[in-house]
């Protein structure tokens, strides 16, 4: 399973939307949309600031990520940045490839 950092701002319908539907109906709606997708919610948390939640979720692929930003971004209350994160040890992997790179202008 590969993980994701979604960041999310509600906008303001969505916001009006949220106090009706309080922030553990929009964990549990995450996590069953997750888990539609083969996935698992886990982290989620509501946040101060640029955006409003961030969530940790795993997924099987990015084509998975990318159905579940567009669902949600689809729904217009929400705006969402999906990041894909790497384990230390894939960082390591990937720190150890050896590949031919020629910088602009090199």
């Amino acid at each position: 399973m590969a993980k994701f950092l979604i960041e999310a701002a509600y906008t303001t319908e969505g916001l009006r939307a949220l106090q009706k539907d309080k922030a553990s109906g929009r964990k549990q709606a995450v996590a069953k949309a997750l888990e539609s997708l083969d996935g698992k919610l886990e982290a989620f948390y509501f946040s101060l600031g640029e955006h409003d939640v961030i969530a940790i979720a795993d997924l099987p692929d990015a084509a998975s990520a990318a159905a579940m930003a567009l669902a949600v971004s689809a729904s217009g209350l929400v705006r969402t940045k999906t990041t894909a994160l790497l384990s230390v040890e894939e960082a390591d992997r990937a720190l150890g490839k050896k590949l031919t790179y020629r910088a602009p202008g090199g």
